[in-house]
């Protein structure tokens, strides 16, 4: 048959993934996966009003400060589209001896199970060293957050907790020596 496209030529398109620094023009749309990532991951762990609480505050303003002031913020892009960000950096906590830690990695929900999370973390624990030692912080009860981080070979090294309005959760360091 000549002129026929073949049926899945109509459907193949290259869509490229890239993970790059955020700029100041992203602060909105980083925002919005903030709070599709956050009201994903913790809707009936975190008590409603203080979820919604922190999802409010971390607006594009809020975002636009922190991108200006330094933090170290990666965006995985997938096509135009934010998929997902980490925002990473020095460990804070002094007890744990770990050179580096991510602070947060989320992606939108509907970028979950596509290897997209492992990209973004391998990424950054390329900038922050491999040399160097990591340490990620999970609510215990984040079972999505804590079979991630195992299935990249964290492991848990450290407990706490944390609150939440009248609530206390615990929550698990997983750590990657160098």
């Amino acid at each position: 048959m000549v002129g026929c496209i073949p049926w899945f030529d109509l459907f193949v398109s290259t869509v490229t993934i890239d993970i790059r620094p955020a700029r100041a023009r992203d602060a909105a749309e980083i925002a919005a996966v903030h709070d599709d990532a956050w009201l994903f991951a913790y809707r009936g762990l975190i008590p409603g009003a203080e979820l919604q609480r922190m999802v409010t505050r971390r607006g594009a303003a809020w975002w636009q400060k922190a991108i200006a002031g330094g933090s170290r913020l990666s965006l995985l892009t997938f096509g135009p589209t934010i998929a997902g960000y980490a925002n990473y950096g020095r460990n804070r906590a002094r007890a744990l001896s770990y050179d580096g830690e991510i602070y947060e990695l989320y992606l939108r929900p509907e970028f979950h199970g596509l290897g997209l999370g492992r990209k973004l973390f391998e990424q950054v624990r390329r900038e922050l060293g491999p040399q160097n030692s990591l340490v990620v912080w999970a609510l215990a009860d984040n079972h999505n957050a804590n079979g991630f981080y195992r299935a990249l070979g964290g492991v848990p090294v450290a407990r706490s907790s944390e609150s939440f309005g009248q609530t206390q959760l615990d929550k698990v360091a997983y750590g990657w020596q160098a």
